[in-house]
């Protein structure tokens, strides 16, 4: 008989609770609140949350963790996560029908599972064999499943309405959770975690250094990616929330570099 999972199950019943407040919420959010936003006051909230557990405990732990464990061993233990993930982004291709993109995933997990010493060694990416990273609500995007309003969930952090709900399937997509012994499962989770968050170190100092409101930035910065990854976007110039709406400043603003994304989950 199999272990509760009870990390996966912590982290839904938290999205599922933080999920239901907005709902209560969302008729008191006013005429001013941004379109895709709606649920601002509550998701600023929830950020400052995560915010704050990050500052005291994510990471020092992770800064730790870099600064300790040698670049080879990270890389080593980054390429194992990523050929996990990378089986359910298989699945996802296929449902997405993308015949090439599932071909080529499907030959990097066997490559690097096999050659790559179960996926510590990246051999696949040497061999040109491309990553085409999908989740389940890029998968429900491509289908025509609109993203619903912008979400920060606790800990998880930045989502939509369609990705929050899709978590449920990715996480039973995911092969950690297929694990019975319940030590080495929740072993394996706070090592990706910890192994994700010092990858975003350097991000992180960035966002500090350069943005005035961070949830902002945050935010515009995540659903300008989301709908460049479910191809959402009508034109060649990604659209803007950040930016003021003087022709002039706006056309200016166009050539300037897509502002990167800082926190997932993600990830």
């Amino acid at each position: 008989m199999k272990h509760p999972q009870l990390h996966l199950n912590f982290l839904r019943r938290l999205a599922l609770v933080a999920l239901a407040a907005l709902v209560l919420q969302g008729c008191a959010t006013g005429q001013a609140a941004n379109t895709r936003d709606p649920w601002e006051p509550f998701n600023r909230s929830v950020y400052n949350f995560n915010e704050g557990l990050d500052e005291a405990l994510i990471k020092p732990v992770a800064t730790a963790y870099q600064t300790v464990i040698p670049s080879p061993v990270r890389n080593g233990v980054t390429n194992f996560f990523d050929n996990i993930s990378d089986v359910w982004s298989t699945v996802n291709n296929v449902l997405q029908l993308k015949p090439r993109e599932s071909v080529e995933m499907m030959l990097r997990v066997g490559v690097n599972t096999t050659l790559g010493l179960g996926g510590v060694l990246d051999v696949a990416s040497e061999m040109r064999l491309n990553r085409h990273r999908e989740d389940f609500g890029q998968t429900l995007g491509y289908w025509g499943i609109q993203t619903g309003p912008y979400v920060v969930l606790p800990v998880l952090g930045p989502s939509t309405l369609r990705d929050s709900l899709a978590l449920t399937v990715d996480g039973q997509g995911d092969l950690v959770t297929r694990i019975s012994d319940v030590p080495l499962r929740n072993s394996l989770y706070s090592l990706r975690a910890v192994d994700i968050r010092a990858g975003l170190l350097r991000a992180g100092q960035f966002l500090n250094d350069v943005a005035l409101d961070k949830y902002s930035f945050t935010r515009d910065a995540y659903l300008q990616r989301r709908r460049g990854q479910v191809r959402e976007e009508t034109s060649l110039v990604p659209e803007r929330f950040d930016l003021p709406e003087e022709p002039a400043l706006a056309t200016a603003a166009q050539g300037k570099d897509a502002l990167p994304q800082v926190n997932k989950t993600s990830p």
